[in-house]
């Protein structure tokens, strides 16, 4: 491990802001903001752009920053430090155990920014927003509690897409090119690292704002691995 890495390590070890690993927390988070606003997630937050820039814009509003990554964490955990930014917290914490942190109710929102797409169909189980995850995020928000995604991969988007028709979800917001539509929340405007870097040369951006508001039978998974494996043999 690099130097720089080693020395941002021991920071966020003494940042108050950064939590690790840290489920004494689970259904605490609103002791540590001292209020009871609403809670929202961002997940794979990498070094925190959309956090920040949400605590930012709405200080009514608590912002915590899920990465396993405690390099880029470091980042967006320092921004917010030197900002005075006490609305918005991070830990550090694999996404697929993130029902051992908050508990039933505790979430109001969760954002999916930028996420490896993993496009290989033998990790299909590994996309955040596959029924495995969801699963997870509907212990944890609240009755009408939202989803947001924005990625630049259309192999995420349409894979998306597929399981919101398929467990027959409610789709608030679908936008196939984002920044071509007018009048567009002030949100929906920050960028991330990884935007900028425009991975996936699809030259446009796209996002889904959903709600989990329907069971998601086990049984369905099967036919979700069936679909996109035929969609994957058309392209």
């Amino acid at each position: 491990m690099g130097q720089k890495k080693l020395i941002r390590f021991e920071e966020i070890n003494r940042f108050e802001n950064v939590f690790q690993h840290s489920i004494e927390m689970k259904g605490k988070w609103h002791e540590y903001f001292k209020n009871n606003h609403p809670i929202i997630l961002e997940l794979a937050c990498g070094k925190g752009e959309y956090s920040v820039g949400m605590g930012r814009l709405f200080p009514e509003k608590n912002f915590i920053g899920i990465d396993i990554k405690g390099n880029r964490i470091w980042r967006g955990a320092k921004t917010a430090l030197d900002e005075q930014l006490y609305n918005v917290a991070f830990l550090r914490a694999e996404i697929d155990k993130v029902n051992e942190y908050f508990t039933i109710n505790e979430v109001a929102e969760i954002w999916i920014t930028f996420p490896d797409p993993q496009l290989r169909l033998s990790k299909a189980k590994k996309r955040l927003t596959h029924p495995k995850f969801l699963r997870l995020y509907q212990q944890i928000l609240q009755p009408g509690g939202l989803i947001h995604l924005k990625t630049d991969s259309p192999d995420l988007y349409n894979f998306t897409k597929t399981v919101i028709e398929l467990y027959n979800l409610e789709v608030l917001v679908d936008y196939d090119h984002l920044y071509q539509n007018q009048n567009l929340s002030q949100e929906l405007y920050i960028k991330t690292h990884y935007e900028s870097l425009d991975i996936a040369q699809s030259n446009r951006i796209h996002y889904l704002q959903f709600k989990i508001n329907n069971e998601l039978p086990l049984e369905l998974d099967i036919k979700l691995k069936t679909l996109i494996n035929e969609q994957s043999s058309t392209q």
